[in-house]
Protein backbone atom coordinates (compact mmCIF):
# COMPACT_ATOMS: atom_id res chain seq x y z
CA UNK A 1 0.00 0.00 0.00
CA UNK A 2 2.93 2.46 0.89
CA UNK A 3 4.07 2.31 -2.93
CA UNK A 4 0.74 4.30 -3.71
CA UNK A 5 2.10 7.22 -2.06
CA UNK A 6 4.84 7.09 -4.20
CA UNK A 7 7.27 8.40 -1.16
CA UNK A 8 10.24 7.41 -2.86
CA UNK A 9 9.89 10.64 -5.05
CA UNK A 10 8.11 12.62 -2.46
CA UNK A 11 9.52 14.89 0.61
CA UNK A 12 6.91 15.06 3.22
CA UNK A 13 8.74 17.80 5.18
CA UNK A 14 8.98 19.91 2.74
CA UNK A 15 5.48 19.63 1.25
CA UNK A 16 2.83 18.41 3.87
CA UNK A 17 3.36 20.02 7.28
CA UNK A 18 2.06 18.00 10.34
CA UNK A 19 1.45 19.49 13.61
CA UNK A 20 0.01 20.05 16.42
CA UNK A 21 -1.58 23.00 17.72
CA UNK A 22 -3.93 23.63 20.97
CA UNK A 23 -5.85 20.50 20.72
CA UNK A 24 -5.82 19.51 17.18
CA UNK A 25 -3.57 17.57 14.97
CA UNK A 26 -3.31 19.49 11.91
CA UNK A 27 -1.81 18.93 8.50
CA UNK A 28 -1.05 21.60 5.99
CA UNK A 29 -0.83 20.26 2.53
CA UNK A 30 1.73 22.77 0.73
CA UNK A 31 0.90 22.91 -2.95
CA UNK A 32 -2.62 22.68 -2.59
CA UNK A 33 -3.35 25.02 0.16
CA UNK A 34 -5.51 22.23 1.74
CA UNK A 35 -6.10 21.70 5.49
CA UNK A 36 -6.24 18.84 7.21
CA UNK A 37 -7.67 17.42 10.74
CA UNK A 38 -6.28 14.22 11.98
CA UNK A 39 -6.81 12.23 14.36
CA UNK A 40 -3.75 11.18 16.50
CA UNK A 41 -3.02 7.46 15.33
CA UNK A 42 -3.06 9.24 11.37
CA UNK A 43 -0.63 12.56 12.92
CA UNK A 44 1.69 10.04 14.62
CA UNK A 45 2.03 7.99 10.87
CA UNK A 46 2.37 10.88 9.26
CA UNK A 47 5.33 12.13 11.74
CA UNK A 48 6.88 8.69 11.58
CA UNK A 49 6.68 9.00 7.89
CA UNK A 50 8.67 12.44 7.98
CA UNK A 51 11.28 11.13 9.94
CA UNK A 52 12.05 8.18 8.61
CA UNK A 53 12.43 9.69 5.24
CA UNK A 54 15.17 11.83 7.23
CA UNK A 55 17.67 8.52 7.84
CA UNK A 56 16.08 6.07 5.11
CA UNK A 57 15.70 6.11 1.08
CA UNK A 58 12.56 3.08 1.15
CA UNK A 59 9.32 3.66 3.25
CA UNK A 60 8.28 0.39 4.68
CA UNK A 61 5.58 -0.28 7.46
CA UNK A 62 8.26 -1.80 9.50
CA UNK A 63 10.18 1.02 9.53
CA UNK A 64 7.07 3.38 10.41
CA UNK A 65 6.18 1.18 13.58
CA UNK A 66 10.40 1.16 14.41
CA UNK A 67 9.74 5.13 14.45
CA UNK A 68 6.13 5.03 16.33
CA UNK A 69 8.10 2.47 19.31
CA UNK A 70 10.89 4.77 19.28
CA UNK A 71 9.04 7.96 20.00
CA UNK A 72 6.56 5.99 22.66
CA UNK A 73 3.66 5.18 20.45
CA UNK A 74 1.64 2.14 20.02
CA UNK A 75 2.71 0.31 16.61
CA UNK A 76 -0.13 -0.26 14.33
CA UNK A 77 -0.88 -3.58 12.71
CA UNK A 78 -1.04 -3.96 9.52
CA UNK A 79 -4.51 -3.75 8.32
CA UNK A 80 -4.94 -0.28 10.99
CA UNK A 81 -1.91 1.03 8.69
CA UNK A 82 -3.56 -0.13 5.03
CA UNK A 83 -6.64 1.69 5.87
CA UNK A 84 -5.09 4.68 6.94
CA UNK A 85 -2.56 4.81 4.16
CA UNK A 86 -5.56 3.44 1.75
CA UNK A 87 -7.57 7.00 2.64
CA UNK A 88 -4.32 9.14 2.32
CA UNK A 89 -4.06 7.66 -1.07
CA UNK A 90 -7.73 9.14 -1.75
CA UNK A 91 -6.96 12.57 -0.75
CA UNK A 92 -3.78 12.24 -2.65
CA UNK A 93 -5.57 11.54 -6.03
CA UNK A 94 -8.04 14.71 -5.31
CA UNK A 95 -5.59 16.55 -5.59
CA UNK A 96 -5.79 17.47 -1.58
CA UNK A 97 -2.75 15.48 0.36
CA UNK A 98 0.83 15.42 -1.20
CA UNK A 99 -0.31 17.19 -3.69
CA UNK A 100 2.02 17.28 -6.48
CA UNK A 101 4.65 20.15 -5.65
CA UNK A 102 4.39 23.59 -7.74
CA UNK A 103 6.77 23.77 -10.51
CA UNK A 104 9.94 26.18 -10.49
CA UNK A 105 9.22 29.02 -12.10
CA UNK A 106 11.65 31.84 -13.37
CA UNK A 107 9.67 35.14 -12.98
CA UNK A 108 8.95 36.80 -16.14
CA UNK A 109 8.83 40.60 -15.11
CA UNK A 110 9.17 43.54 -18.14
CA UNK A 111 12.45 44.91 -18.72
CA UNK A 112 11.43 48.12 -17.52
CA UNK A 113 10.10 48.01 -14.23
CA UNK A 114 6.45 48.92 -13.52
CA UNK A 115 6.82 50.69 -10.07
CA UNK A 116 3.02 50.70 -8.79
CA UNK A 117 3.71 52.28 -5.22
CA UNK A 118 6.57 54.83 -3.75
CA UNK A 119 7.00 55.60 -0.12
CA UNK A 120 7.59 59.08 0.52
CA UNK A 121 9.83 60.03 3.13
CA UNK A 122 8.33 63.64 4.15
CA UNK A 123 9.99 63.88 6.78
CA UNK A 124 13.74 62.64 7.89
CA UNK A 125 12.84 64.11 11.40
CA UNK A 126 10.44 63.00 14.20
CA UNK A 127 9.58 64.39 17.56
CA UNK A 128 10.36 61.05 19.45
CA UNK A 129 13.50 59.46 19.53
CA UNK A 130 12.26 55.48 19.92
CA UNK A 131 15.23 53.54 20.95
CA UNK A 132 15.11 50.78 18.16
CA UNK A 133 14.32 53.83 15.64
CA UNK A 134 15.92 51.53 12.19
CA UNK A 135 15.58 55.30 10.91
CA UNK A 136 18.30 56.58 13.52
CA UNK A 137 15.62 58.13 15.17
CA UNK A 138 14.16 59.95 12.10
CA UNK A 139 17.34 61.27 10.67
CA UNK A 140 18.32 58.10 8.61
CA UNK A 141 21.92 58.70 9.31
CA UNK A 142 21.52 61.73 7.71
CA UNK A 143 20.24 65.71 8.73
CA UNK A 144 16.93 66.23 9.77
CA UNK A 145 15.24 67.79 6.89
CA UNK A 146 11.63 68.01 5.59
CA UNK A 147 10.94 67.25 1.93
CA UNK A 148 10.08 70.31 0.14
CA UNK A 149 6.91 70.41 -1.91
CA UNK A 150 8.75 70.37 -5.74
CA UNK A 151 10.54 67.27 -4.79
CA UNK A 152 6.60 65.13 -3.33
CA UNK A 153 5.50 66.57 -6.71
CA UNK A 154 7.86 64.72 -8.46
CA UNK A 155 7.50 61.56 -6.81
CA UNK A 156 4.11 61.57 -8.08
CA UNK A 157 4.90 62.07 -11.41
CA UNK A 158 7.57 59.54 -11.08
CA UNK A 159 4.65 56.71 -9.99
CA UNK A 160 2.05 57.79 -12.60
CA UNK A 161 4.45 57.27 -14.64
CA UNK A 162 6.34 54.32 -13.75
CA UNK A 163 3.22 52.25 -12.89
CA UNK A 164 2.56 52.06 -16.68
CA UNK A 165 -0.95 50.56 -17.52
CA UNK A 166 -2.22 50.44 -14.20
CA UNK A 167 -5.31 52.18 -13.17
CA UNK A 168 -4.13 52.26 -9.76
CA UNK A 169 -1.26 53.78 -7.52
CA UNK A 170 0.16 53.98 -4.51
CA UNK A 171 2.11 56.76 -2.39
CA UNK A 172 2.55 56.48 1.00
CA UNK A 173 3.47 59.26 3.45
CA UNK A 174 6.31 58.35 5.72
CA UNK A 175 9.16 59.26 8.20
CA UNK A 176 10.55 60.22 10.51
CA UNK A 177 7.03 61.97 11.57
CA UNK A 178 5.33 62.87 8.28
CA UNK A 179 2.53 64.93 10.15
CA UNK A 180 5.73 67.71 10.91
CA UNK A 181 5.52 68.35 7.19
CA UNK A 182 1.56 68.27 7.46
CA UNK A 183 1.24 71.03 5.01
CA UNK A 184 3.40 69.17 2.55
CA UNK A 185 1.41 66.64 2.60
CA UNK A 186 -1.80 68.05 1.85
CA UNK A 187 -0.90 69.71 -1.15
CA UNK A 188 1.01 66.25 -2.12
CA UNK A 189 -2.99 65.11 -2.21
CA UNK A 190 -3.78 67.74 -3.58
CA UNK A 191 -1.74 67.64 -6.45
CA UNK A 192 -1.59 63.71 -6.92
CA UNK A 193 -5.62 63.78 -7.23
CA UNK A 194 -5.26 66.44 -9.58
CA UNK A 195 -2.50 64.42 -11.87
CA UNK A 196 -3.67 61.34 -11.47
CA UNK A 197 -7.48 62.43 -12.80
CA UNK A 198 -5.33 63.65 -15.77
CA UNK A 199 -3.62 60.79 -16.58
CA UNK A 200 -7.21 58.44 -15.69
CA UNK A 201 -5.77 56.92 -12.77
CA UNK A 202 -6.81 56.83 -8.99
CA UNK A 203 -3.70 56.76 -6.42
CA UNK A 204 -4.39 55.11 -2.58
CA UNK A 205 -2.56 57.60 0.27
CA UNK A 206 -1.12 55.39 3.05
CA UNK A 207 0.06 58.01 6.40
CA UNK A 208 2.04 56.62 8.98
CA UNK A 209 2.51 58.24 12.15
CA UNK A 210 3.46 57.94 16.03
CA UNK A 211 0.28 60.18 16.76
CA UNK A 212 1.92 62.83 18.89
CA UNK A 213 0.07 65.51 16.34
CA UNK A 214 -2.52 63.77 15.34
CA UNK A 215 -5.15 66.47 16.64
CA UNK A 216 -8.88 66.53 15.65
CA UNK A 217 -8.24 68.49 12.40
CA UNK A 218 -5.73 66.19 11.10
CA UNK A 219 -8.07 63.62 11.91
CA UNK A 220 -10.96 65.14 9.99
CA UNK A 221 -8.94 66.06 6.96
CA UNK A 222 -7.61 62.06 6.87
CA UNK A 223 -11.18 60.83 7.30
CA UNK A 224 -12.62 63.58 4.33
CA UNK A 225 -9.33 62.71 2.20
CA UNK A 226 -9.81 59.18 2.67
CA UNK A 227 -6.47 58.21 3.50
CA UNK A 228 -5.39 55.02 5.41
CA UNK A 229 -3.23 55.69 8.14
CA UNK A 230 -0.63 52.87 10.28
CA UNK A 231 -0.29 54.48 13.96
CA UNK A 232 2.50 53.53 16.31
CA UNK A 233 1.69 52.07 19.80
CA UNK A 234 3.95 49.17 21.35
CA UNK A 235 0.58 48.13 24.26
CA UNK A 236 0.84 49.04 27.81
CA UNK A 237 2.42 51.75 29.32
CA UNK A 238 5.48 51.08 30.88
CA UNK A 239 6.71 48.91 27.40
CA UNK A 240 5.67 51.84 25.52
CA UNK A 241 7.47 54.22 27.37
CA UNK A 242 10.31 52.41 27.91
CA UNK A 243 10.96 52.20 23.87
CA UNK A 244 9.18 55.28 22.36
CA UNK A 245 10.03 58.27 24.14
CA UNK A 246 10.24 61.84 23.44
CA UNK A 247 14.22 63.81 23.10
CA UNK A 248 13.95 64.45 27.03
CA UNK A 249 13.03 61.09 28.11
CA UNK A 250 9.66 61.52 28.45
CA UNK A 251 7.34 58.50 27.72
CA UNK A 252 4.88 59.43 25.41
CA UNK A 253 1.74 57.05 25.55
CA UNK A 254 -0.48 59.55 27.62
CA UNK A 255 0.15 62.01 25.23
CA UNK A 256 -0.94 59.85 21.73
CA UNK A 257 -3.07 57.02 23.50
CA UNK A 258 -6.49 59.38 23.86
CA UNK A 259 -5.57 60.44 20.09
CA UNK A 260 -5.25 56.84 18.61
CA UNK A 261 -8.09 55.79 20.27
CA UNK A 262 -10.76 58.94 19.11
CA UNK A 263 -9.23 58.47 15.35
CA UNK A 264 -9.98 54.79 15.55
CA UNK A 265 -13.65 55.36 16.74
CA UNK A 266 -13.91 57.03 12.76
CA UNK A 267 -12.94 53.56 11.27
CA UNK A 268 -15.11 51.15 12.96
CA UNK A 269 -15.13 48.94 9.80
CA UNK A 270 -11.60 48.74 9.12
CA UNK A 271 -10.68 45.70 6.64
CA UNK A 272 -8.39 43.14 8.66
CA UNK A 273 -6.41 42.53 5.09
CA UNK A 274 -5.69 46.73 4.85
CA UNK A 275 -7.66 46.91 1.49
CA UNK A 276 -9.46 50.15 1.16
CA UNK A 277 -9.95 52.88 3.70
CA UNK A 278 -8.20 51.01 6.94
CA UNK A 279 -6.43 52.10 9.92
CA UNK A 280 -4.31 49.26 12.07
CA UNK A 281 -2.32 50.08 15.36
CA UNK A 282 1.35 48.68 14.81
CA UNK A 283 3.84 48.08 17.41
CA UNK A 284 7.31 46.13 17.99
CA UNK A 285 7.93 44.22 21.05
CA UNK A 286 11.49 43.14 22.28
CA UNK A 287 13.89 41.43 24.67
CA UNK A 288 11.80 42.94 27.14
CA UNK A 289 8.00 41.95 26.33
CA UNK A 290 8.23 38.60 25.54
CA UNK A 291 4.76 38.39 26.83
CA UNK A 292 3.98 40.60 23.77
CA UNK A 293 0.23 38.99 23.91
CA UNK A 294 -0.44 41.15 27.28
CA UNK A 295 0.31 44.09 25.01
CA UNK A 296 -1.86 42.64 21.92
CA UNK A 297 -4.97 42.49 25.00
CA UNK A 298 -3.69 46.11 26.31
CA UNK A 299 -4.88 47.81 22.65
CA UNK A 300 -7.54 45.37 22.06
CA UNK A 301 -9.14 46.46 25.74
CA UNK A 302 -8.68 50.37 24.61
CA UNK A 303 -11.02 49.52 22.17
CA UNK A 304 -8.31 49.37 19.06
CA UNK A 305 -9.81 46.52 16.58
CA UNK A 306 -6.81 46.36 14.13
CA UNK A 307 -3.44 45.60 15.57
CA UNK A 308 -0.47 44.61 14.31
CA UNK A 309 2.44 43.86 16.84
CA UNK A 310 6.62 43.34 15.30
CA UNK A 311 9.48 41.17 15.93
CA UNK A 312 11.95 43.80 16.74
CA UNK A 313 15.42 43.26 14.45
CA UNK A 314 18.53 44.45 15.52
CA UNK A 315 22.17 43.28 16.10
CA UNK A 316 23.22 41.49 19.19
CA UNK A 317 24.94 44.78 20.24
CA UNK A 318 21.38 46.04 21.20
CA UNK A 319 20.32 45.14 24.85
CA UNK A 320 17.04 44.92 23.57
CA UNK A 321 17.61 42.32 21.01
CA UNK A 322 16.47 38.65 21.67
CA UNK A 323 18.37 36.51 23.42
CA UNK A 324 19.35 32.73 23.27
CA UNK A 325 16.34 31.30 24.88
CA UNK A 326 13.48 33.81 23.96
CA UNK A 327 12.25 31.80 21.09
CA UNK A 328 10.55 29.51 23.71
CA UNK A 329 8.54 32.18 25.09
CA UNK A 330 8.01 34.23 22.14
CA UNK A 331 6.36 31.14 21.16
CA UNK A 332 4.17 30.77 24.01
CA UNK A 333 2.66 34.12 23.45
CA UNK A 334 1.86 33.71 20.17
CA UNK A 335 0.02 30.34 21.63
CA UNK A 336 -1.87 32.52 24.11
CA UNK A 337 -2.61 34.86 21.93
CA UNK A 338 -4.33 32.53 19.42
CA UNK A 339 -6.45 30.86 22.46
CA UNK A 340 -7.77 34.10 23.73
CA UNK A 341 -8.44 35.40 19.88
CA UNK A 342 -10.89 32.48 19.59
CA UNK A 343 -12.57 32.97 23.15
CA UNK A 344 -12.89 36.78 22.76
CA UNK A 345 -14.26 36.52 19.28
CA UNK A 346 -16.65 33.83 20.78
CA UNK A 347 -17.68 36.35 23.11
CA UNK A 348 -18.43 38.95 20.35
CA UNK A 349 -15.39 40.89 21.53
CA UNK A 350 -13.60 40.15 18.11
CA UNK A 351 -10.42 42.15 17.19
CA UNK A 352 -8.01 41.37 14.32
CA UNK A 353 -4.15 40.32 14.63
CA UNK A 354 -2.31 41.22 11.43
CA UNK A 355 -0.33 38.09 11.02
CA UNK A 356 -3.15 35.46 12.10
CA UNK A 357 -4.98 36.50 8.95
CA UNK A 358 -4.39 33.57 6.53
CA UNK A 359 -7.13 33.21 3.05
CA UNK A 360 -7.01 29.80 1.85
CA UNK A 361 -9.60 30.43 -0.43
CA UNK A 362 -7.79 33.36 -2.14
CA UNK A 363 -4.92 35.56 -2.46
CA UNK A 364 -1.93 36.54 -4.37
CA UNK A 365 -0.53 34.70 -7.26
CA UNK A 366 2.31 32.19 -7.33
CA UNK A 367 4.81 34.67 -8.56
CA UNK A 368 3.08 37.04 -6.00
CA UNK A 369 4.03 34.66 -3.42
CA UNK A 370 7.40 33.68 -4.52
CA UNK A 371 8.48 37.44 -4.82
CA UNK A 372 6.82 38.86 -1.61
CA UNK A 373 6.65 42.71 -1.65
CA UNK A 374 8.01 44.17 -4.55
CA UNK A 375 10.80 45.86 -3.22
CA UNK A 376 13.43 47.42 -5.87
CA UNK A 377 11.23 46.92 -9.17
CA UNK A 378 7.50 47.76 -8.17
CA UNK A 379 7.82 49.62 -4.78
CA UNK A 380 10.61 52.37 -4.21
CA UNK A 381 11.41 55.01 -1.23
CA UNK A 382 12.37 58.44 -1.88
CA UNK A 383 14.21 60.84 0.30
CA UNK A 384 13.99 64.17 1.14
CA UNK A 385 16.32 65.02 -1.72
CA UNK A 386 14.66 62.82 -4.34
CA UNK A 387 16.88 59.87 -3.89
CA UNK A 388 15.49 56.23 -4.73
CA UNK A 389 15.48 53.19 -2.72
CA UNK A 390 14.13 49.77 -3.06
CA UNK A 391 11.99 50.73 0.15
CA UNK A 392 12.16 52.52 3.52
CA UNK A 393 14.62 50.84 5.29
CA UNK A 394 16.89 50.90 2.84
CA UNK A 395 16.94 54.94 2.51
CA UNK A 396 20.38 56.06 3.08
CA UNK A 397 22.42 52.89 1.96
CA UNK A 398 24.22 54.09 -0.82
CA UNK A 399 24.94 50.50 -2.15
CA UNK A 400 21.18 49.83 -2.98
CA UNK A 401 20.48 53.43 -4.26
CA UNK A 402 18.34 53.21 -7.29
CA UNK A 403 18.73 56.66 -8.64
CA UNK A 404 16.99 60.04 -8.22
CA UNK A 405 14.23 62.22 -9.11
CA UNK A 406 16.80 64.77 -10.42
CA UNK A 407 18.54 62.71 -13.01
CA UNK A 408 18.20 62.99 -16.42
CA UNK A 409 16.36 60.10 -16.58
CA UNK A 410 14.92 59.07 -13.19
CA UNK A 411 12.39 56.38 -14.81
CA UNK A 412 15.53 54.13 -15.36
CA UNK A 413 15.66 52.87 -11.73
CA UNK A 414 20.02 51.22 -11.27
CA UNK A 415 19.25 48.25 -13.36
CA UNK A 416 21.61 45.69 -11.08
CA UNK A 417 19.89 46.78 -7.84
CA UNK A 418 16.86 45.96 -9.79
CA UNK A 419 18.08 42.79 -10.75
CA UNK A 420 19.66 41.45 -7.53
CA UNK A 421 15.65 42.46 -5.53
CA UNK A 422 14.04 40.27 -8.89
CA UNK A 423 16.42 37.55 -8.12
CA UNK A 424 15.50 37.66 -4.49
CA UNK A 425 12.80 35.10 -4.17
CA UNK A 426 12.11 32.23 -2.54
CA UNK A 427 13.78 29.82 -4.92
CA UNK A 428 17.00 31.69 -5.19
CA UNK A 429 17.04 31.17 -1.12
CA UNK A 430 18.37 27.72 -0.26
CA UNK A 431 16.71 28.02 3.67
CA UNK A 432 13.33 28.81 1.54
CA UNK A 433 13.39 26.17 -0.74
CA UNK A 434 12.62 23.21 1.62
CA UNK A 435 10.70 25.05 4.00
CA UNK A 436 7.24 24.66 4.49
CA UNK A 437 5.82 28.29 4.33
CA UNK A 438 8.13 29.37 1.48
CA UNK A 439 4.24 29.94 -0.33
CA UNK A 440 2.99 32.00 2.48
CA UNK A 441 6.43 34.64 3.90
CA UNK A 442 7.75 34.49 0.55
CA UNK A 443 11.67 34.23 2.11
CA UNK A 444 10.88 37.34 4.30
CA UNK A 445 11.45 40.82 4.59
CA UNK A 446 15.12 41.80 2.34
CA UNK A 447 15.65 44.65 4.86
CA UNK A 448 15.58 42.05 7.87
CA UNK A 449 17.66 39.66 5.89
CA UNK A 450 20.14 42.14 4.84
CA UNK A 451 20.52 43.64 8.09
CA UNK A 452 20.80 39.97 9.82
CA UNK A 453 23.18 37.89 7.06
CA UNK A 454 24.34 40.91 4.86
CA UNK A 455 22.84 39.03 1.38
CA UNK A 456 19.62 39.42 0.29
CA UNK A 457 19.75 35.67 -0.34
CA UNK A 458 20.06 34.41 2.91
CA UNK A 459 16.98 34.47 5.32
CA UNK A 460 16.78 35.87 8.86
CA UNK A 461 16.70 32.59 10.64
CA UNK A 462 15.06 33.91 13.79
CA UNK A 463 12.03 35.89 11.63
CA UNK A 464 11.82 32.86 9.95
CA UNK A 465 11.17 30.40 12.74
CA UNK A 466 8.52 33.74 13.93
CA UNK A 467 6.77 33.90 10.60
CA UNK A 468 6.05 30.06 10.65
CA UNK A 469 4.90 29.91 14.27
CA UNK A 470 2.31 32.89 13.31
CA UNK A 471 1.47 30.70 10.25
CA UNK A 472 0.56 27.60 12.51
CA UNK A 473 -1.79 29.80 14.98
CA UNK A 474 -3.26 30.94 11.91
CA UNK A 475 -4.23 28.05 10.45
CA UNK A 476 -5.09 26.17 13.94
CA UNK A 477 -7.73 29.57 14.29
CA UNK A 478 -9.21 29.10 10.66
CA UNK A 479 -9.72 25.21 11.49
CA UNK A 480 -11.31 26.14 15.22
CA UNK A 481 -13.63 28.97 13.63
CA UNK A 482 -15.09 26.82 10.91
CA UNK A 483 -15.44 23.98 13.34
CA UNK A 484 -17.54 26.29 15.82
CA UNK A 485 -19.34 27.60 12.58
CA UNK A 486 -20.42 23.86 11.93
CA UNK A 487 -18.45 24.02 8.72
CA UNK A 488 -17.38 20.58 7.00
CA UNK A 489 -15.09 19.82 9.46
CA UNK A 490 -14.90 16.15 11.42
CA UNK A 491 -12.38 14.49 13.17
CA UNK A 492 -11.96 11.37 11.83
CA UNK A 493 -9.56 8.28 11.80
CA UNK A 494 -7.39 9.89 8.23
CA UNK A 495 -7.21 13.05 7.27
CA UNK A 496 -10.25 14.89 5.10
CA UNK A 497 -9.80 17.87 3.45
CA UNK A 498 -11.52 20.57 5.16
CA UNK A 499 -10.29 24.18 3.94
CA UNK A 500 -9.17 24.50 0.56
CA UNK A 501 -7.21 26.95 -1.69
Amino acid sequence: MLELLNFERYRLKKNVHSYLQGDLFIAYDVNSGSLHLLDERTFNVLKAIENLQEVEEKVTSAGINQILRQAGKLALTEEELAEIIEEMEELRQEGTLFSEEAEVITPNYPEKPIVKAICLHVAHDCNLRCEYCFAGTGAFGGSRTLMDLETGKKGIDFVLESSGHRDHCEVDFFGGEPLLNFGVVKALVEYGKRAGAAKHKTIKFTLTTNGVLLNEEIQNYLEEEEISVVLSLDGRPEVHDRMRPYANGRGSYAKITPLIKQFTTKRPESSPYALGTYYYVRGTYTHYNLDFDRDVLHMADLGIKQISVEPVVAGPEDAYAFQEGDIDKIREAYDRLGEELLKRRAQDRNFNFFHFNVALDQGPCLLKRLSGCGAGHEYVAISPEGDLYPCHQFVGQEAYKLGSLYDENPLQLKPEVVKDFRSANVYAKSTCRECWARFACSGGCHAANVASTQKLTEVYALGCELQKKRLEVALYIKIKESLQNNDRLAVVSSPVPEIRC
